[in-house]
């Protein structure tokens, strides 16, 4: 038997569920708030038919550890990492808290505060995070609703000095800069140091790709290159690494290769050769392309301090270069060589073309005044 009340403009009703058979005692359901008695009866037709959830009296700390169980049964390892950090930062607030106490409002709440803390990206990977914790919690009947549905992350103003400095932090190198990076790389760059620079720089790949390389992926017949996997080692220790498979499936692929790379890598193939008949006691051949002297694959941090040591003999760029910065310089270039958005995607490894659309829209916005001066240039026999 349900009763339906009015109160104010809001509609409530009471269900009867029985006899507790423990207590003993009439065991009672109130839900209210509802804009209407039909909106508050089709609660309690849920209720009649057996699909009325309740909301359970877990903390958000035991459902955020059987979540992260039950993910990691199908995701990547270092997936895994960045949804464990991310969820770190939602349980500073709600360890203890149930999560039937976990409401729109409260979530909407403390995730806007969190966006006054954090980058725009960080707050994404957070509220994604969340999404998929409380979409867990419904699936398995703990909650009636996802407080995170229906929520948008507020849009975060640059002030107009972080554009200014945004604007002077340009993320690639241009051609002239590049050449005079890759020639003092050659002259004073340290083991693997220019032929792994000139790699990033000339395909276009990413870091973990480029150290996750072995001998049988590069092709000398037809001057490619084939990206299968990725080289995942948070610890930035050499032994405990592991090789997983790309960032997506567009990752995986097969590109062609400048020639000078190539002979660059059969010149590397060579003195890597060698170096295990030099160290041929404590060496172990897993065929990496680019290895410390024992074998094991270079660990991302080393070329990132090698990278930081010859800028510093470049003063003249100022910018802020890492290793990801070839990635975009290679872009630029093709775009520059007027290489089409589809080959780029391709090259890139882009699932989705939205991110190298993306990419291509930030690099030509770069390039506007260069198109400027190059018109001018040709238009400047022209009298007007």
């Amino acid at each position: 038997m349900a009763y339906f009340r009015k109160r104010g403009d809001k509609w409530s009703y009471t269900v009867n569920l029985g006899i507790d058979t423990i207590t003993k005692k009439r065991k009672q359901i109130t839900k209210s708030g509802f804009p209407s008695k039909t909106a508050a009866k089709e609660m309690e037709f849920k209720i009649s038919r057996g699909e009325f959830v309740q909301d359970s009296n877990m903390n958000f700390h035991t459902l955020a550890e059987k979540w992260l169980e039950s993910y990691s049964t199908q995701a990547k390892v270092s997936s895994v990492r960045a949804r464990t950090k991310e969820s770190n930062v939602l349980l500073k607030q709600w360890t203890n808290t149930p999560i039937k106490s976990i409401s729109k409002s409260v979530y909407r709440e403390y995730l806007n505060e969190l966006s006054k803390m954090y980058s725009q990206n960080y707050m994404d990977g957070i509220h994604t995070t969340g999404r998929m914790i409380f979409k867990f919690a419904v699936e398995s009947e703990w909650l009636q609703q996802n407080p995170t549905e229906n929520y948008s992350l507020p849009k975060q103003q640059a002030t107009i000095e972080e554009v200014e400095k945004e604007n002077l932090r340009k993320k690639f190198l241009e051609k002239n800069e590049l050449i005079g990076f890759l020639s003092l790389a050659r002259t004073e760059g340290l083991s693997n140091d220019y032929t792994l620079f000139s790699l990033l720089a000339y395909s276009g790949i990413r870091i973990g790709e480029s150290l996750a390389l072995k001998w049988p992926d590069i092709n000398f017949r037809s001057g490619s290159i084939r990206i299968s996997k990725t080289l995942y080692n948070p610890t930035n220790n050499k032994v405990n690494y592991t090789l997983l498979t790309p960032k997506t499936k567009g990752s995986i692929r097969t590109i062609k290769m400048d020639d000078q790379i190539m002979k660059l890598l059969k010149k590397h193939l060579l003195q890597q050769n060698k170096m295990k008949i030099q160290n041929r006691h404590h060496y172990l051949d897993e065929n990496f392309v680019f290895t410390s002297p024992e074998g094991y694959p270079l660990v991302q941090k080393l070329p990132a301090i090698r990278l930081q040591r010859l800028l510093k003999k470049l003063p003249h760029i100022n910018k802020e270069i890492t290793l990801h910065s070839f990635r975009h310089t290679h872009t630029s270039l093709l775009i520059e060589a007027g290489v089409g958005l589809k080959e780029i995607q391709q090259r890139l490894g882009h699932t989705d073309i939205q991110t190298t659309m993306n990419i291509y829209a930030h690099m030509t916005d770069n390039m506007e005044e260069k198109a400027s001066h190059q018109f001018s240039k040709l238009m400047e026999d022209l009298q007007l």
